[in-house]
């Protein structure tokens, strides 16, 4: 059976796949076009498999908050490519995993994949979508926040950072101020809220760090440990003004902390902040040698 070139683009627009990969399925059905699809689709999950051992350093983080049940999710999806994680498909692939998480508040990514979404669970729609857009997807990591109080959201740079704060306390009209901290807390990156909150390891072995320091500083050969740990007391206020959020200086008016910005407006209670592909090994490929696998492809 024939088959033309309207054809094709009928079935590249229902089946997402590549042009070659429509007529080259429409080929090897003879022009049936239920067939063709079908084809496509057992194409398309093979090549979702093959595709897991590849590096997807790539992506966004996205956030969802549902005010009326006080939840707030912070996901991290990951792909190949700065091209797709800025296409509009993709930014739905992580706004859809997000409302999932936030309606079964699954207890990790596993618990997140058996999950339902659309007719099937989120770990066939991973798959699935992975053959579509032709480059591995994977949902790294997750935040899911639920409060009485407040959950504000900030996702910078078209998902490059993604931060979440939960507020208790909260006085009306305080809003712009809690959205402040958030653009706060994407910028200067706190780790703690509070200096209550930093483990006793972490505080030891900061100051053990700078005793070190002044110790192999010459000026201070002749002055006893004892002194020199006073010293270090004193200096740990600036390991709280870099790592812990209400000591910090306001990145709008550095002439104030957070914490005299927010006042008694509201308590900030926890936050999480991501940063896409922190930590992931990213895949460098030569032009030359990227162009030369596209067509090969193509050829096949």
């Amino acid at each position: 059976m024939a088959f033309t070139a309207k054809d094709v683009m009928t079935l590249r627009e229902k089946s997402g796949a590549g042009m070659l990969e429509c007529k080259k399925a429409l080929t090897d059905a003879d022009g049936d076009m239920e067939k063709a699809a079908e084809l496509l689709r057992e194409r398309g999950i093979a090549k979702a498999v093959k595709k897991e051992g590849r590096i997807a350093a790539e992506g966004a983080v996205g956030a969802y908050v549902c005010t009326k049940c006080g939840v707030g999710v912070l996901v991290e999806v990951n792909c190949e490519s700065d091209f797709v994680s800025r296409g509009d498909k993709f930014h739905e692939i992580v706004d859809g995993v997000a409302k999932v998480i936030a309606e079964n508040k699954p207890a990790d990514v596993e618990a997140l994949g058996a999950c339902k979404i659309g007719g099937g669970t989120v770990k066939d729609y991973i798959t699935s979508q992975t053959a579509v857009i032709g480059e591995k997807i994977s949902i790294r990591r997750f935040a899911v926040y639920e409060t009485s109080g407040k959950i504000e959201t900030y996702i910078h740079m078209g998902g490059k950072v993604g931060v979440m704060v939960e507020a208790c306390d909260f006085n009306a009209g305080a809003e712009e101020i809690l959205h402040d901290v958030a653009l706060q807390i994407a910028a200067a990156k706190p780790s703690y809220v509070n200096s209550a909150e930093v483990p006793a390891d972490v505080l030891d072995k900061e100051k053990e760090i700078m005793l070190v320091q002044m110790q192999n500083d010459p000026k201070n050969a002749n002055k006893p440990k004892e002194i020199l740990e006073k010293i270090v007391a004193g200096k740990m206020g600036k390991f709280y003004q870099d790592n812990c959020l209400l000591d910090q200086a306001y990145v709008k008016d550095d002439s104030q902390k957070i914490s005299q910005v927010i006042g008694n407006k509201f308590k900030v209670t926890k936050f999480v902040r991501f940063e896409m592909g922190e930590g992931l090994e990213k895949k460098s490929e030569n032009l030359q040698d990227e162009v030369a696998k596209q067509i090969d492809a193509m050829k096949k």
